[in-house]
């Protein structure tokens, strides 16, 4: 099943596991909307810096620490996602319980494992 996400914290940088997670996400066949600071492109996913509108939003995975998302809580609620994945690094308790009120699973996980360990 294909899961739209939005990779939130979005990198052309190699190194960096936003940059990882977008190249794997695209492999399994999931949609990724990228959204990061700079503008940019991975293997032909286009990364924007203003947070696109998005309908059928399965998955938001979080690449921020916790003090950037602030700025977001807004876009990530109204995106209505089935899960938030709070990878290592950007647990947010705040933003968990925000997403848990409104009936959004709130995940403390690593995509890359997700992906590799067929739970994704």
């Amino acid at each position: 099943m294909k899961k739209k996400t939005v990779v939130l914290g979005a990198s052309e940088n190699p190194s960096r596991y936003s940059n990882m997670a977008m190249q794997r996400l695209q492999a399994h066949g999931h949609p990724v909307v990228a959204v990061g600071k700079i503008p940019g492109n991975v293997n032909g996913m286009e990364i924007v810096a203003t947070p696109p509108a998005e309908a059928d939003v399965d998955t938001v995975t979080l690449y921020l620490n916790p003090t950037h998302q602030k700025a977001y809580y807004d876009y990530i609620l109204s995106l209505n996602p089935k899960r938030i994945i709070f990878n290592p690094g950007t647990e947010n308790e705040e933003l968990e319980q925000m997403a848990e009120e409104r009936g959004i699973k709130a995940q403390e996980a690593c995509t890359l494992v997700l992906l590799s360990t067929g739970q994704y």
